[in-house]
């Protein structure tokens, strides 16, 4: 694993993830400088009065320097980024980015890095809250969560080497995989959760009753649709970048509903029960696994 120190690092967008990993990375002890950079003034204000950045830049040029640079842009914003920032790279600086949609932004990162693409190793934290904005960030976000990495048959080794010490820095479990199968898999883990929350939330806000309808809801309704409150940009652009994969979950998600649905109308009490109990069991043993590997 490559020794990181006394680095100048460079990130695009402040909010939870960016802000948390600028935090950690502070914790860690490894950092010189971290220097905020977004297209509005506001955020990193608030970034600089909180302490999670050192240094405040609204120019692409200030990059150029930089040891690492991460984009934590809303995902369909990373072309438009990558694009103004790539004449201003220096020859050394890696790059990586903290988008929840692998296949989009390395093929945006291909078109719009120029030489720099061999540099750039993309990244996704699973982590996060329903919170959002540099308010909300915290050191500890990555601790003993994964992180995937699907760098490009073309990357610089070392580069890779790089980005993936960075995380373990930060208390993540650093995994490999290529850009569709991780779009394949979060799209059924973490995308589709996100759509049945909003979907289920809209369906009561629309209901005629729905004052009534929320004073009454349980813990249940909360604990379930709490990533409703996510943050409607970052999903909707997750959403738009990751259709296929996402749309195939959906459809079979809605297969799943449509049984219960008809096992509820025939009075199928073993089919019911059958169906919760093949649900319990998956669950169960998934946490029983996840919990047995950390």
């Amino acid at each position: 694993m490559a020794k990181l120190s006394s680095l100048r690092v460079v990130i695009v967008g402040v909010g939870l993830i960016g802000g948390s990993l600028a935090r950690a990375l502070k914790d860690a002890g490894v950092t010189r400088e971290i220097v905020g950079m977004s297209r509005g003034r506001e955020s990193l204000d608030r970034a600089l009065e909180l302490g999670v950045i050192d240094r405040a830049e609204l120019a692409p040029g200030a990059v150029g320097t930089a040891d690492i640079v991460v984009f934590a842009t809303p995902v369909r914003a990373m072309p438009d980024v990558m694009r103004a920032f790539a004449p201003h790279l220096g020859t050394q600086t890696v790059l990586t980015d903290v988008g929840s949609v692998k296949k989009f932004v390395c093929e945006a990162a291909e078109r719009c890095l120029g030489q720099a693409r061999t540099r750039f190793v993309a990244s996704h934290p699973i982590a996060g809250t329903e919170h959002s904005g540099v308010e909300a960030s915290f050191a500890s976000l990555f601790e003993n969560r994964s992180v995937i990495l699907t760098p490009g048959e073309g990357a610089d080794a070392g580069a890779v080497e790089v980005v993936e010490s960075m995380w373990r820095l930060t208390g993540a479990r650093v995994l490999r995989m290529s850009p569709e199968r991780h779009d394949e898999l979060l799209a059924a883990t973490s995308h589709l959760p996100h759509m049945v929350a909003y979907a289920l939330v809209n369906c009561l806000a629309k209901h005629p009753q729905s004052e009534e309808l929320f004073r009454l809801a349980a813990g249940g309704f909360y604990d379930f649709t709490r990533i409703a409150s996510s943050d409607p940009v970052m999903w909707r652009d997750i959403g738009l970048t990751n259709t296929g994969p996402l749309v195939q979950a959906m459809k079979t998600f809605r297969n799943e509903l449509d049984a219960v649905i008809r096992a509820l109308e025939a009075g199928d009490e073993a089919r019911l029960q059958e169906e919760f109990a093949n649900a319990k069991r998956a669950r169960d043993q998934g946490l029983a696994r996840k919990n047995g590997s950390q």
